[in-house]
């Protein structure tokens, strides 16, 4: 007897403006920078175009694109040492992110 799959493999996430926000909503782990946190998050689960937008909803509510993670270095400083960081760098830098 075979099993039937009951689900269908998603691929490409739809990222509207309230999935997007919900990023906004998540908690660190103890010990770790919100913001820093957030901006990890999103960076690793969305495209660089809703990257973009969740760092303009990130800056409106508040938010620091400088803050320090566990090692001592800010989200952008992390990014640019990944291959096809770049981009998102650059996204970062638009909102203010200190590149040195």
């Amino acid at each position: 007897m075979s099993l039937k799959k009951d689900k269908q493999k998603v691929l490409g996430e739809v990222f509207d403006d309230e999935r997007v926000k919900s990023f906004l909503e998540m908690q660190p782990p103890a010990g770790v920078n919100a913001d820093f946190h957030l901006l990890e998050k999103a960076y690793r689960g969305m495209k660089v175009e809703n990257f973009d937008t969740f760092v303009k909803f990130f800056q409106e509510d508040g938010r620091d694109v400088n803050a320090v993670g566990p090692e001592g270095k800010t989200m952008i400083e992390h990014i640019v040492t990944h291959r096809l960081g770049n981009e998102y760098a650059d996204v970062l830098k638009k909102y203010g992110a200190a590149t040195e």
